[in-house]
């Protein structure tokens, strides 16, 4: 991402807080994550709002975490009608039956063991690279998953706040799913 402002940025930055808010909550479910880049506005390029919500990711307790969590659908299983999902677990899209069937039994092994959804940044993996990520992944703690999935999380993070400062849309529009 670039360092220069950008008119995604500005309108960020002027929005009413409420609007800022709903438009990180669509980044990020975690209600302490979005507070914490709130709090630090006006940010003068798209390299320092990520910045700020790294050392906010890396702030999470393990509840903000499962806060976050429960904003994502399980792979394979994006919300309809949320273009963000869809587009995110595009890899999934084109894969076979079997494939699915795989994935939707290890999404519920994943969340037996870790109590929470299997969580990757899926943009750009196919569906084959996120059943090995799950199935390789089910042999971590759990204190070892929470950090892959606070790394995964800041990832997502980063991917969505791009699109956000980018975009040229009012961060409003943003905040309702209008972002293409």
């Amino acid at each position: 991402m670039s360092s220069n402002p950008t008119p995604g940025l500005a309108r960020f930055n002027a929005a009413a807080d409420r609007t800022a808010r709903a438009a990180l909550r669509e980044a990020c479910a975690s209600e302490a994550w979005g507070s914490r880049l709130l709090a630090r506005r006006p940010y003068p390029s798209a390299d320092a709002l990520f910045a700020a919500s790294d050392a906010a990711m890396a702030e999470l307790t393990a509840a903000d975490l499962a806060e976050a969590m429960a904003g994502h659908p399980p792979i394979g299983r994006p919300t309809p009608g949320d273009a963000t999902s869809s587009r995110e677990q595009r890899g999934m899209s084109a894969a076979g039956d079997d494939l699915k069937a795989e994935m939707l039994e290890l999404n519920l092994a994943y969340q037996e063991k870790f109590g929470h959804v299997f969580l990757i940044c899926a943009t750009g993996r196919t569906g084959e690279q996120l059943r090995d990520a799950a199935r390789n992944r089910l042999d971590n703690t759990p204190e070892q998953e929470r950090e892959i999935v606070r790394t995964e999380l800041g990832k997502i993070n980063r991917i969505r706040l791009g699109r956000l400062v980018e975009d040229a849309a009012d961060p409003a529009d943003a905040a309702e799913g209008a972002r293409p």
